[in-house]
């Protein structure tokens, strides 16, 4: 049921040309427009209909096309980050910031009160003009960001270096997050990254930051409480929790050929391995992950993008690889209907690369978790916080010098949490029972929304 007041907010939407914040910005659109909302929608005009399925109040949420400009060395018709290599993804953010006139013309014209955005750092500076309030949502966690950009870290004076990365800034609340070397080794590598027009990925973040009028997060009190408490004295401004916001059930039922498939094994038997929409593995590593599968005995169902240097996932399998898995096996390189494969109750385990929002929708559901995180200091601080502080999933471990995982571990991690009598195993799975009873608690979400859309209704006093 859909609730209208005269309290109802018209908030636009502009998120990261990418797939992994336009799905989540569309989910929490859904919240909002269950409660009455009205939501203007900016989107890359050609993959408009790759999420229309997923507006479940198409009265109340109106897509916005719009028009990406070409930028020198990007592919033509390239609109967000999948459509591209990681190493391209800059010219993605340039492309979005061209967009900035476009943006501008829009919001004069649809006059929200609120719009969210992230990583356009010009923003705040084009609604504080037309008199809109602007609001930094954040797809990376509260954990993360306390972590890597907060003043103290961006004020640092001289070079931030690896081992003082290594540890969390002062005043960080959790003692237990903490980085390996060659994690902070890529953390302070990325600090001098380019993003788009020249301006560092660091500055660009810690520029939305300051001059939004508020923060946002998706998460509730009871687990990012301490982050989003020691944001909020750090910036000086209000930082809202926007609740877990589970994805609501999809209108669509699982694809025949993949219920077939996963109906032949016993409940809680399969293992389930995505690492996202965006990250391409290295072939060695593709290697080790399958090997790792294959040595645990158990069934699997792989997908991925087409690792690096190959053109078709066939093409990277390991040799022998295809005939030896026969029958208990598929490695597919397509996209999924994630939320509904981990739903199935055949699948036991889910190997993730710590996405915020595939870890949302694995911490709701019964299958056990691996931890194998690929990007820098988000998804590795998401593993961390699930690993080392929930202790709901499992990390698999890596070598300290490179960072790179080997087939032995991948299988000992996924025998540990599918293992009933394994200590190790026993406490992630009671800790997971714990928080997913929380989280898919019929009024947790309800209360969480209807204190986020108050206190939007606050910021507009």
């Amino acid at each position: 049921m859909i609730r209208m007041d005269a309290s109802s907010l018209h908030i636009a939407m502009f998120p990261w040309f990418a797939m992994g914040h336009l799905t989540p910005y569309l989910h929490l659109s859904n919240k909002l427009a269950k409660r009455g909302h009205k939501i203007s929608f900016f989107i890359p005009r050609r993959t408009q209909s790759k999420l229309e399925q997923f507006n479940l109040f198409p009265h109340l949420i109106t897509f916005y096309p719009i028009n990406v400009p070409h930028v020198e060395g990007l592919p033509h018709g390239a609109e967000t980050t999948s459509d591209v290599p990681f190493s391209l993804a800059p010219l993605i953010m340039t492309a979005m910031d061209r967009t900035e006139r476009d943006i501008e013309l829009l919001l004069n014209q649809l006059k929200p009160q609120i719009v969210f955005f992230d990583f356009t750092y010009w923003l705040p500076s084009i609604t504080s003009r037309l008199g809109i309030k602007s609001i930094l949502n954040l797809i990376i966690n509260p954990a993360t960001i306390s972590y890597t950009t907060v003043p103290e870290r961006m004020n640092h004076k001289g070079t931030l270096t690896e081992l003082d990365l290594m540890q969390p800034p002062l005043g960080y609340p959790v003692s237990s997050i903490k980085l390996h070397a060659h994690e902070a080794k890529l953390l302070a590598s990325m600090r001098n990254l380019e993003y788009g027009s020249g301006i560092q990925f660091y500055d660009r973040v810690y520029g939305c930051l300051t001059s939004s009028d508020a923060i946002a997060f998706k998460g509730c009190r009871e687990i990012e409480g301490p982050y989003v408490d020691y944001l909020a004295e750090q910036f000086g401004k209000p930082v809202l929790l926007s609740g877990p916001v589970i994805p609501e059930p999809p209108n669509t039922v699982l694809e025949e050929k993949w219920s077939a498939w996963l109906g032949r094994f016993k409940d809680g038997s399969v293992v389930f391995c995505a690492l996202g929409s965006e990250w391409k593995l290295p072939h060695d590593q593709f290697l080790e992950l399958l090997l790792g599968l294959e040595l645990t005995g158990l069934p699997f169902l792989v997908v991925l993008k087409v690792p690096i240097g190959f053109e078709t996932i066939e093409a990277a399998l390991p040799e022998g690889f295809k005939e030896r898995v026969k029958g208990r096996g598929i490695v597919d390189s397509g996209w999924i209907q994630q939320q509904l494969i981990l739903e199935h109750p055949s699948v036991g385990c889910f190997i993730t690369h710590c996405g915020t929002g595939s870890l949302t929708e694995a911490l709701v559901n019964k299958c056990q978790m691996v931890l194998l995180p690929q990007l820098g200091g988000d998804h590795v601080i998401n593993a961390r916080m699930m690993g080392s502080n929930l202790k709901v999933g499992v990390e698999v471990e890596k070598d300290g010098e490179d960072g790179l995982f080997r087939k032995e571990n991948v299988s000992k991690t996924v025998k540990i949490v599918m293992d009933e009598e394994n200590e190790i195993g026993r406490e992630v799975k009671k800790n997971h029972a714990k928080w997913r009873n929380f989280l898919i608690r019929h009024d947790l979400e309800s209360i969480c929304i209807d204190d986020f859309c108050q206190k939007l209704q606050d910021l507009l006093k």
